[in-house]
């Protein structure tokens, strides 16, 4: 997936390893937030599915990877990546 110049140094800056980037495709959940962008995040049916692909051993170990975002414009491009520290918020 293509990334920004931002999110590549945000990324570095982070420390989050290519394999986090790879486990937010595979498993991440999709919220719009409008104007064509998505944040994407690992939610606790993310974390099931994991456990059922790989055993819940090894998920176990990337536990501290799994608090991760990242924001893609509507292009399909990277724009950010971060920790989460609150909740993704729903709007029904």
């Amino acid at each position: 997936m293509a990334k920004t110049q931002h999110a590549q140094a945000r990324s570095q800056q982070r420390g989050l390893p290519k394999l986090v980037e790879e486990l937010l495709d595979r498993y991440g959940e999709e919220k719009h937030l409008g104007g064509g962008a998505v944040v994407r995040f690992i939610s606790k049916r993310g974390r099931r599915n994991m456990e059922l692909d790989m055993g819940r051993q090894p998920v176990a170990k990337l536990t501290q990877w799994l608090d991760v975002y990242e924001v893609s414009g509507s292009d399909g491009v990277t724009i950010t990546v971060g920790h989460r520290i609150r909740r993704v918020r729903c709007k029904s």
